[in-house]
């Protein structure tokens, strides 16, 4: 991966259809899903159809799926699958997995394997989706796995579309997702490097105190469009979070090319709209020297 060649790290992209056709999500929860993104009826990329994708832009975008099978009941898409989908793409790509924490010391162990033999490059938590406290001590020796390693762990945070609009939610509870629950994971694992992925609704202010708090913290800017983006999180991008703040899609149900054409609107200031857009993600996924 040439990195002075980038225009932009994509921080937050889904593998939404395995190469056999299984989906990410049960069929109920990815249609409350497009229905909550207006995406009604939008085609599911492959893995190569990204990569194509961002290839076309001179972008990279790291790409994960969402194991929650103790909470749904669902089979995710393989992690092995994403990593070596991902490897024959190594230009463009980079791979994240997910591992249930409900998967206890097998998924630790699956964890340390997902790095050191496929490569990958860090992990995907959904606490709402997968039912479970980030702060619950069953996932800490995942945690503690990942921090050894030395690869990020992007938490899910906020409102989701997912399960929205079902009876009882599809059984998603938002409370998991306030990013308040990961502050005890950043302080219980010091040198753990953590993403609170989207505009966290309604507990923005929450996510800007942990992340101006806790040094390893950073913001991915995902799953909304810029143009919604509250004063303050626009704000703190600008000023005391400018090296912590990263550029996110949530592709596809929010393409690349709207998040950009929007963010190109947004009151950013000219020196740290390249840091948004691709310098703080390449020091924090290991991809340049820090």
């Amino acid at each position: 991966m040439n990195i002075d060649d980038l225009v932009a790290i994509d921080v937050h992209t889904h593998a939404e259809i395995s190469a056999d056709g299984h989906p990410a999500l049960p069929q109920n929860l990815l249609a409350a899903s497009e229905k909550y993104f207006k995406a009604h009826g939008h085609r599911l990329p492959t893995i190569p159809e990204t990569a194509a994708y961002y290839r076309e832009r001179r972008m990279a975008a790291v790409v994960f799926t969402v194991d929650a099978e103790h909470a749904t009941g669902h089979p995710p898409i393989s992690n092995e699958e994403v990593a070596q989908a991902c490897a024959e793409h190594a230009d463009t790509l980079i791979p994240f997995a997910s591992v249930d924490p409900w998967r206890g010391r097998a998924g630790a162990r699956a964890a340390r394997r997902l790095v050191t033999e496929y490569g990958v490059r860090g992990f995907k938590f959904h606490p709402s989706l997968q039912g479970f406290s980030p702060d619950d001590r069953l996932a800490y020796p995942l945690y503690e796995v990942i921090e050894e390693l030395g690869v990020p762990a992007l938490f899910h945070t906020g409102q989701t579309g997912i399960g929205a609009g079902v009876a009882g939610g599809g059984g998603v509870r938002l409370k998991y997702s306030n990013p308040m629950l990961v502050d005890d994971v950043a302080v219980d694992f010091p040198e753990l490097r953590i993403i609170l992925a989207h505009p966290s609704f309604p507990w923005q202010d929450e996510a800007l105190a942990v992340a101006t708090h806790k040094p390893h913290v950073h913001i991915d800017l995902s799953g909304w469009s810029p143009k919604y983006f509250p004063p303050q999180l626009v704000r703190y991008a600008n000023t005391l979070l400018q090296d912590k703040v990263l550029f996110g899609s949530d592709h596809p149900l929010i393409t690349a090319d709207r998040w950009l054409a929007d963010f190109a609107q947004l009151d950013i200031k000219p020196e740290v709209r390249p840091k948004i857009l691709k310098d703080n993600a390449a020091r924090l996924l290991g991809l340049v020297k820090d």
